[in-house]
């Protein structure tokens, strides 16, 4: 699923009061990491999640890890902090414009 660019303004605006649900730290992304966030997914479907591992290119490398593992869209990273949005088939939580 690939997202418009209102559909990106639509869901930064729904995540700017989001706290993070998910916090990756020294050890890296674990595949109970992975886990707690498809599950975070499957129930907000939007959610952001903060890295504090390594330099830029180690938290790029975790985030695009994490998209590739759950199938989620990236909507937004600043610095260490990634939202995340997958769509949950059976019910649906967000309305996209």
């Amino acid at each position: 699923m690939s997202l418009s660019n209102s559909q990106i303004r639509h869901l930064r605006s729904l995540a700017h009061s989001l706290k993070p649900v998910v916090m990756i730290g020294q050890h890296g992304l674990r595949e109970s990491v992975l886990e707690e966030i498809g599950i975070a997914l499957d129930f907000h479907e939007l959610i952001k999640i903060k890295v504090s591992a390594g330099d830029r290119d180690e938290r790029d490398q975790i985030i695009g890890n994490i998209i590739g593992e759950t199938g989620a869209e990236l909507v937004q990273r600043i610095g260490n902090m990634a939202v995340i949005f997958r769509r949950n088939p059976k019910k649906p939580r967000i309305l996209l414009p």
